[in-house]
């Protein structure tokens, strides 16, 4: 299976990403009832694709009414969004190194992209650029790590083996794009906790969205930075 811009090989028409957009409804509704974000607020999304496969792909784009607020950020060539979405406004650029002033934003919201910056280090680096440019507060999720089903490459536990056997067992199997660390590095709440506080990020909590009980994803917020 090939995998796309969205770091997935699930088919469009899948169960997988059924599942996939029901959770995202429900990330989005928690993205609204953290940030408390009112429509003159601005918001910056780090990490939109290029991927057209799922609906959900850019959800905060598709579903949040005021396109005109959003300035979303991403490596890939996502043109089309300013097309679909008039208002919208894109820049090209790396989440690690953003061309924005401190605290440009009312709000910067970031979803299943830290997995997809390398290192644990290139990941803490991420959200303190996050946090950086935010004036109110940030919002980034990322796949819970000890979910039983990989959603990236839909194998079923074998994520939970150490990090190191993981990937051998993902070019075994042909899946080498996923066993590189700058391409998939799944994180914990221990390791997510880690993240944010070797960021400087204060006061921030970390929720999850459940399936069947089960975190799917977890969700880090932190307000009031003024």
């Amino acid at each position: 299976m090939p995998v796309n811009a969205q770091y997935n090989v699930a088919r469009p028409d899948s169960l997988p990403v059924r599942v996939a957009m029901h959770q995202r409804r429900k990330i989005f509704r928690a993205f609204l009832n953290a940030s408390r974000v009112a429509p003159g607020d601005t918001i910056l999304d780090v990490g939109v694709t290029g991927d057209r496969s799922y609906e959900h792909s850019n959800y905060l784009e598709a579903w949040y009414p005021h396109k005109d607020r959003i300035t979303g950020v991403g490596i890939d060539d996502a043109s089309f969004l300013e097309r679909r979405y008039p208002g919208l406004s894109l820049v090209r650029a790396d989440g690690r190194q953003l061309p924005f002033a401190a605290g440009s934003f009312d709000f910067v919201h970031s979803s299943a992209v830290l997995e997809h910056v390398g290192s644990n280090r290139r990941q803490t680096d991420f959200l303190r650029e996050l946090w950086r440019v935010a004036r109110r507060g940030i919002f980034v999720t990322t796949p819970n790590r000890w979910f039983p089903v990989e959603f990236h490459t839909l194998l079923p536990l074998a994520h939970w083996l150490p990090r190191r056997l993981f990937r051998r067992v993902l070019v075994g199997i042909g899946r080498e794009f996923f066993a590189a660390e700058e391409n998939l590095n799944l994180l914990s709440r221990r390791t997510l906790d880690e993240a944010a506080r070797n960021a400087g990020i204060p006061g921030f909590r970390i929720d999850c969205v459940r399936l069947v009980g089960w975190p799917t994803n977890l969700l880090l917020s932190a307000s009031n930075k003024a």
